[in-house]
């Protein structure tokens, strides 16, 4: 597998913690689970796992953090497209609840594991702004701060004068906040669980490509590119948006889809007091979402969907760079000093899905834009179902595998419907 980013341009890799220790898989070994893919749902496992007594062995094709867990925006956003209600409706009244309360529960998982851990991790929980672009937004707004304020969340409300103060921007028309959210260093973070997970005594191999996973006596053999295996009773595949065809048919089942973020050098202290003063971190309503946040050091974070194709240089990042002109117009020539980018794996019904195509043989995959607090409270809940067996500790039903139809010409077809949303979002408003 190739990265389709370098990471050394990126933000986070250029201010994260170093990188924990994570050798190569040098021989056999025989474990009572092994994990595949050191992102935020694999290393969660791992972590939990451990800390159950638990023998676990994760395998990572690059290093901890290397995909999706490294490239984010690091919003750590609880709940899920779906409003609570919706879910109710979907899952019934007792799974809906407990999907619901797992949801709600997912960046108090993030926020968690950084302090019982003392992860070395910037972090901030000042809360999530869902900015409504247009009258149209204003609804669904309303419709989920209400119904999450009916299950004792402390939601508000926010008109177009406060959305301007609170944002630094006069270009949306109202929005919600929800003061679970806020924001970390995702990649530090994510060596943050390795780190975590090996103290309480899982093992981590990075350069350790999976090619074949094989039934054996009393469980699986996963097999490494370099040859060694491990051995395991269970095995736990977290590959998310690198997903290949480790697993068959389970690449077809999402879409890939990139995410592209540029970042400023750091605000003085003039511009710190126009933009995004409270701190909190942003998302819009539009189709197309934009994303934004400041970091640690006081850089301006903006991302949205990118091309499918690989970068062929900083024009394809653009983009965004003209929504920050536009948004933030204070800013003037302050410097884009980072581009970068990661994938995004969507499913068909944007839920998170859950599979066991073969006792033992699990698999976690989607995250559709929450993934920090998502995967690290799935890991959680793996650990569970992985130690007990007992399926009611899972958030969601286990499902059977099911491509895409017509998985081949998605991307045209998304390209397409992309075309479209954009379409239909409009151009950003004037400030």
């Amino acid at each position: 597998m190739t990265a389709p980013f370098p990471l050394a341009p990126a933000l986070w890799a250029a201010t994260a913690t170093p990188a924990p220790a994570a050798p190569p898989l040098g021989d056999n070994r025989q474990v009572d689970v092994c994990v595949v893919g050191a992102g935020y749902a694999g290393l969660s496992t791992a972590l939990h796992l451990a800390e159950k007594g638990i023998s676990v062995v994760v395998l990572e094709a690059h290093e901890p953090g290397w995909g999706g867990s490294g490239r984010n925006g690091g919003q750590v956003i609880p709940g899920l497209k779906y409003d609570p209600d919706e879910l109710l409706a979907e899952y019934g009244p007792e799974h809906g609840a407990r999907l619901v309360e797992f949801a709600g529960s997912t960046a108090d998982c993030v926020f968690d594991l950084i302090a019982r851990h003392n992860m070395d991790v910037p972090h901030i929980r000042t809360g999530w702004i869902q900015a409504a672009h247009a009258p149209e937004g204003l609804e669904l707004v309303r419709k989920r701060a209400a119904q999450w304020a009916r299950r004792g969340v402390a939601a508000r409300l926010l008109d177009a004068g406060e959305v301007t103060e609170h944002l630094g921007t006069s270009a949306y028309v109202g929005g919600w906040l929800d003061p679970r959210a806020g924001a970390i260093q995702p990649l530090s973070y994510a060596r943050g669980l390795a780190r975590a997970a090996a103290a309480a005594g899982a093992t981590i191999h990075g350069q350790s490509p999976v090619v074949a996973i094989e039934p054996a006596k009393d469980g699986w053999s996963v097999r490494t590119a370099q040859g060694p295996s491990v051995r395991a009773g269970k095995v736990v595949v977290c590959t998310n948006g690198y997903t290949d065809d480790l697993v068959p048919g389970l690449k077809r089942t999402v879409v890939a889809m990139n995410s592209f973020q540029i970042a400023t050098a750091p605000l003085s202290d003039n511009l710190l007091r126009t933009v995004l003063p409270h701190g909190q971190v942003v998302s819009d309503t539009r189709k197309l979402l934009l994303y934004f946040r400041l970091d640690h050091a006081g850089r301006l974070l903006m991302g949205g969907r990118g091309p499918f194709r690989e970068p062929k240089g900083a024009s394809d990042w653009g983009h965004l760079e003209r929504v920050v002109g536009k948004l933030f117009p204070q800013l003037g020539n302050t410097p884009f000093a980072y581009r970068w980018g990661g994938r995004v794996a969507v499913t068909q019904d944007h839920m998170p899905h859950l599979h066991e195509p073969a006792p033992g043989l699990i698999i976690d995959i989607g995250c559709m834009g929450r993934g920090v607090g998502l995967q690290s409270a799935m890991g959680r809940a793996i650990a569970d179902y992985a130690a007990s067996g007992n399926p009611d500790l899972l958030p969601l039903p286990l499902k059977a595998i099911r491509p895409f139809p017509f998985h081949a010409f998605r991307r045209l077809g998304l390209a397409a419907v992309i075309a479209l949303y954009r379409f239909q979002d409009g151009g950003v408003k004037q400030t």
